[in-house]
């Protein structure tokens, strides 16, 4: 890239990147040359912006602990419309998307990641504690709004959902089927404990 030309949101492009690395080459490729290559910048331009690779790494993880915080919330504002299942199966969809699920295999893969985000006060499982987070405050609120048993144990079902679901993302990744398969599996968790 030459010198002198502005970037629109470098610290963006880069994480833009690194998503798109993550999906087609894997947590093993990413590297810091991988990331500015894709995004077409030079190599400089990510440590400009972050002291070193982990870091960057730390604040690609954080934005989407980020996305899914959003998400959450908007999640729990559609509590008492639609159907749980329903509801559910949209965000889960949302939240594990492709490079959703390729970045909690990155937080797996690489321990100086876990012991930064940790540090930064993430879930003791980065990005799929705070994924559960939202399905158990979004349980909660349809249990208060009378749509899900009162004595459902949101703690239980909420990781059972995370992980029951996480299998359809991987089994499935670009299969349009996965919505379907990812519904069942939500109605199913849920079964004994909507009303």
């Amino acid at each position: 890239m030459p010198t002198g030309v502005a970037l629109r949101d470098p610290r963006q492009q880069l994480f833009d990147a690194a998503g798109r690395v993550l999906v087609r080459d894997g947590a093993s490729e990413l590297t810091s040359r991988a990331v500015t290559t894709e995004a077409g910048v030079a190599k400089g331009v990510l440590h400009r912006y972050f002291a070193d690779f982990d870091a960057f790494l730390t604040e690609l993880v954080l934005d989407r602990i980020a996305q899914v915080e959003v998400q959450a919330a908007a999640l729990r504002d559609v509590a008492g419309t639609g159907t749980v299942a329903g509801n559910l199966t949209s965000a889960l969809i949302t939240g594990f998307d492709p490079v959703g699920v390729a970045v909690v295999v990155l937080v797996i893969a690489r321990d100086e990641l876990r012991t930064r985000l940790r540090a930064a006060g993430t879930a003791r499982f980065p990005l799929v504690g705070e994924v559960t987070a939202m399905v158990a405050g979004y349980l909660t609120a349809e249990r208060d709004l009378g749509r899900i048993a009162a004595d459902a144990d949101v703690d239980v079902l909420a990781p059972t959902v995370i992980g029951a679901a996480h299998l359809q993302f991987t089994e499935h990744e670009d299969d349009p089927a996965k919505s379907e398969a990812v519904r069942k599996v939500v109605t199913a968790v849920l079964a004994g404990a909507v009303r």
